[in-house]
């Protein structure tokens, strides 16, 4: 997938890896997860150890090396655990990962460990309100993703080298959208594995 936004290799970092965490038991039943600290279960942790063995074959294939790469994680203990597992299939310290608050999940607020169907029985106006404007609408004493957008944005301001990445779903989907300028409507509804992983490349993407 090539980048479709004019001139974006220049704002971001010419080489990122994004990982999106491991299955926990919310994600296969489809809860609402957002910032709630659900550990992986044991899908995620294959999955996790499959993207670290992948990772680690596709730098060697790229003759890059692990020292050239900066290394960042949500502070969620999902991701934390993802990032453990990919490290122990680089060879790699966890004391090398810097923990950034901006790459939580976004929020859902008084929503989170619900389904969307339960909630649409709960309060159908508000889920028929999301499902009208995921990008700008806010749950309950939740967050948007255009405001997910902005801590995403801040954080990806500081990122001056090449760097590997573990954060969430939600994450994913905004960075996808600003490396390919992904018109906001669209965003919410990008994919986002979890068994394969995200490799920005010289202004372009693709899926490992």
């Amino acid at each position: 997938m090539s980048n479709a936004g004019a001139g974006a290799s220049r704002f971001f970092p010419p080489f990122l890896v994004f990982i999106r965490h491991g299955q926990t038991d919310w994600n296969a039943e489809g809860r609402m997860q957002g910032q709630r600290d659900i550990p992986l279960n044991d899908t995620g942790r294959g999955q996790a150890r499959r993207n670290g063995a992948a990772l680690r074959d596709y730098l060697k294939e790229q003759d890059i090396a692990l020292d050239d790469l900066s290394y960042f994680v949500s502070p969620l203990s999902r991701a934390v655990e993802t990032m453990e597992l990919v490290c122990g299939e680089l060879g790699l310290s966890m004391d090398l990962c810097q923990r950034d608050e901006r790459l939580r999940e976004i929020t859902f607020g008084a929503w989170e460990g619900y389904t969307i169907p339960e909630l649409a029985e709960q309060t159908p106006e508000l889920t028929a309100a999301r499902k009208a404007d995921k990008w700008g609408f806010v749950p309950p004493e939740g967050e948007s993703y255009r405001m997910l957008a902005s801590r995403i944005d801040a954080w990806l301001a500081t990122v001056t080298r090449p760097a590997v990445v573990v954060s969430h779903g939600g994450v994913m989907r905004v960075l996808q959208g600003r490396l390919l300028s992904v018109p906001q409507p669209e965003i919410p509804t990008l994919d986002t594995p979890q068994d394969r992983f995200l490799v920005w490349k010289d202004g372009e993407l693709e899926w490992v």
